[in-house]
């Protein structure tokens, strides 16, 4: 199992309702988004471009998808590139709307988050470990691609042991219980 499908089933072992998973479709975009307007504010200009704090993030964000899975990495570098203009045309607003709007997505997002971990009945992965976060926007990028018909090895191997690794999760409760 590679480190790719290792990280996709750890986060899926808490995604398993189609319901919570469909809900991370609209909520997962609109916190990255919301991080990308409230980071693409800050920045510096070198030679006459301007290198935001988004920029920075994306590419450290990049870089790591890209160690995990080059198509995934690349698929989801397209993604930033078309989001970013956007972003940084909304960090240019006054300071007010810029906030409101910035900050709007981000609680929307975890609002609809939370919805789908009501369905699912188990906390969201990150609240475990912490790299939940920064693999949650390559689950949903995975998801999309599975729908799509693509990669199912990848998919089956990662359900496979995301299956397993949530009854472990789910004998423990029953331990404690």
């Amino acid at each position: 199992m590679t480190k790719l499908e290792q990280l996709l089933s750890q986060y899926a072992a808490y995604h398993l309702n189609h319901k919570n998973i469909v809900s991370h479709f609209a909520g997962i975009p609109l916190i990255v988004f919301s991080i990308m307007c409230l980071t693409a504010r800050a920045g510096v200009m070198l030679s006459g471009f301007e290198l935001t704090l988004a920029l920075v993030i994306m590419a450290i964000t990049i870089i790591y998808y890209l160690s995990l899975d080059k198509i995934f990495g690349l698929i989801m570098l397209a993604i930033f590139a078309l989001a970013y203009p956007l972003a940084y045309s909304i960090a240019q607003w006054p300071l007010a709307a810029w906030l409101l709007a910035s900050i709007g997505f981000f609680v929307v997002g975890w609002i609809i988050q939370f919805i789908g971990h009501f369905y699912e009945k188990k906390k969201p992965a990150f609240m475990d470990d912490v790299i939940g976060l920064a693999i949650g926007p390559l689950f949903v990028l995975a998801e999309v691609v599975f729908m799509l018909g693509f990669r199912k090895e990848i998919e089956q191997r990662m359900l496979e042991e995301a299956r397993k690794q949530r009854a472990l999760m789910d004998a423990k409760i029953m331990n404690i219980s």
